[in-house]
């Protein structure tokens, strides 16, 4: 009984901190609508500006509690420029485009953390009163986890009061409701709007100063508890302060037991809970359906097939990959067998993004359930590349279709994130199940038959399978089966009253999706000669909604293009030194230039020019 009693305040010390992270991003999501990926940025600038201040101020609590407030405070300036800088031109763009943007910064802040802060992990050394225990029930409990416990309810308490007792929060609430309309009242929303990403940022700040005295502040911070604040927030309903908070304690506290009771479930223990609680619950736990905002636009759907100029010009670049190892070298070949593996991987997620209208955020897992399913034809059965390059797609397939019967139901951020769940699971059973997948050390020895071991051939094979792949999607896309699709997209009880079933349809896609990319998954574990669990990682997914993204969801051609452009930037950057603020700045730049991607913008380009021609 007393290791339970303690176990659930350490519990709710850690939900506590969790709770602040995430009841930024639900400010922030509530009023803006935007999906702020950089909101783990801002917790690590919260850490590192906490270490900054607090290992130079004096020890007493009352210097403490001035340094977490200073660096809550600061991180509130940070997230203002960010929005003033950057968001605001975006607010009117699509939530996966405002998520790239962020992504972008979280690229950027990562090299200027390193460079001010440095590679290595910076802990603060505690005070006595830091290191203090207080007796509770007779047992030992930490003061300061302690304080962490009268922290969250704390600023809940102070938040609603905010929202419900000022005239500030009157507005912030009705631009939730309709910004339109609180703009026609005369309110500056440039001015709310600010003030609402300061806030979210200083809570964040705020977090991450607090968590500082458990951990250490190090650049790997921002990632790690960025999932978790999702998955807060979804759990506990887009844009609810109250479901945030109850669902930030539901997961502390299952973390806490979690961690004494079954240590392996740990890594996966949030998204089996969220998993749990979306399929009973698709809204969350005190969410409601988001109404999109009046006066926000929606991506327009992918219609038309390439003119015979386009067509004409895909052919020359297709000759040219074709003709490439003549001129190549072994390195260069290694980039386009990447380019061309990433072609096929950002097809198969346009096929859900695009004309499904599901955008996800864990489209990995069945690049790495192919690229194992190659592993185990190769040294578990011992068959040849073909069967490996066979196998793939029906496994990924197979498993996608098992998890599509619940994802399909849902939409929007609900559905990108219960994506990332079952994505999360895999990663896990793969990272956990050593005797299978070899843990951490991965599936080495996958090599191609004797034929394919040269670069030139395995090129030309990556580039048959996977451009012929892409090819195979998009004449889905244009056939039927395609334009039933985008219907149920645009209008799902318009496509029911005319005969369409509207869930075997998203369905469908989320399995050729599904297969498509456990196929390049298998063509990459060929080329590499090994598969490792951080094929299945959150990383990854995130470079194919990049990809994705990048290239413009609105045309076909835009997955190829954003595919080979980001590989080869890449590439091309990890060469140098700060790579990571070279392509962050690369990809908010090509944001605000070209919103509907590069191959979008060339599309829209090129109509006018033909529109002045005609």
């Amino acid at each position: 009984m007393d290791l339970i009693f303690l176990q659930l305040l350490t519990g709710l010390a850690g939900a506590s901190t969790l709770f602040l992270v995430a009841a930024g991003l639900t400010v922030i999501f509530g009023v803006t609508r935007v999906v702020n990926f950089s909101h783990g940025s801002l917790y690590m600038l919260g850490a590192f500006i906490a270490w900054s201040l607090l290992s130079r101020l004096p020890r007493e609590p009352e210097y403490f509690v001035l340094g977490v407030l200073g660096a809550a405070v600061a991180t509130a300036a940070i997230g203002a420029v960010l929005e003033v800088v950057l968001l605001r031109r975006i607010y009117r763009a699509p939530e996966l485009l405002q998520l790239l943007a962020t992504f972008g910064v979280v690229l950027v802040v990562q090299d200027v953390a390193l460079w001010i802060w440095g590679a290595v992990d910076l802990s603060l050394s505690r005070p006595r009163w830091l290191r203090g225990a207080v007796e509770i029930a007779g047992l030992r409990f930490p003061f300061y986890d302690l304080v962490l416990i009268v922290v969250g309810p704390a600023v809940l308490g102070g938040l609603l009061l905010l929202f419900h007792r000022t005239r500030w929060g009157l507005l912030v609430r009705a631009a939730t409701q309709d910004r339109d309309m609180v703009a026609a009242l005369g309110v500056d929303q440039r001015v709310l709007f600010t003030s609402v990403f300061a806030l979210g940022a200083g809570l964040a700040g705020l977090g991450g100063a607090l968590a500082l005295p458990q951990g250490s502040a190090n650049l790997n911070m921002d990632l790690s508890v960025i999932a978790e604040a999702f998955v807060v927030v979804v759990v506990g309903g887009m844009g609810s302060l109250g479901g945030a908070f109850l669902a930030a304690l539901l997961i502390g506290v299952l973390q806490a037991f979690g961690i004494a009771l079954v240590p392996k479930i740990t890594l996966v223990l949030v998204f089996l809970v969220m998993a749990a609680v979306l399929v009973v619950r698709p809204h969350g736990l005190l969410g409601k359906p988001q109404a999109m905002a009046r006066g926000e636009v929606e991506a327009l759907a992918p219609i038309r097939q390439a003119g015979p100029a386009l067509q004409l010009l895909g052919a020359v670049a297709l000759v040219l990959a074709i003709l490439a190892p003549f001129v190549a070298g072994p390195y260069l070949l290694s980039v386009l067998t990447e380019a061309a593996v990433a072609v096929l991987f950002a097809a198969s997620l346009h096929v859900m993004m695009g004309p499904g209208g599901m955008a996800s955020f864990g489209h990995a897992a069945w690049f790495g359930v192919g690229a194992y399913a190659a592993a185990f034809a190769a040294k578990g059965l011992g068959a040849e590349m073909a069967v490996g390059l066979l196998l793939a797609p029906f496994a990924a397939g197979g498993l996608a279709l098992l998890v599509g019967a619940f994802v399909v139901r849902m939409s929007g951020v609900y559905l990108a994130m219960l994506t990332l769940a079952f994505a999360q699971i895999a990663w896990a059973v793969a990272f956990q199940w050593v005797e299978v997948t070899g843990g951490d050390n991965g599936v080495l020895g996958v090599w191609p038959d004797s034929w394919a071991a040269d670069k030139p051939t395995m090129y030309w094979l990556a580039l048959l399978l996977c451009v012929g792949g892409a090819l195979v999607l998009r004449r889905a896309l244009f056939a039927p089966f395609g334009f039933a699709l985008r219907a149920t997209r645009d209008s799902a009880l318009r496509a029911e009253a005319i005969g369409l079933d509207a869930h075997r349809l998203r369905l469908a896609a989320f399995v050729l999706a599904g297969a498509g990319a456990g196929l390049s998954g298998a063509v990459f574990a060929y080329a590499k000669g090994s598969v490792f669990p951080t094929y299945m990682a959150i990383p990854h997914s995130v470079d194919a909604l990049v990809m994705v993204l990048l290239g413009g969801v609105q045309t076909m051609a835009g997955p190829v293009v954003g595919a080979v452009t980001f590989t080869v930037l890449q590439s091309w950057l990890l060469m140098g030194d700060f790579w990571r603020i070279k392509l962050g700045l690369l990809i908010i730049a090509l944001v605000l230039a070209f919103p509907t991607g590069i191959a979008g913008a060339a599309a829209a380009a090129w109509d006018r020019w033909r529109g002045r021609a005609a």
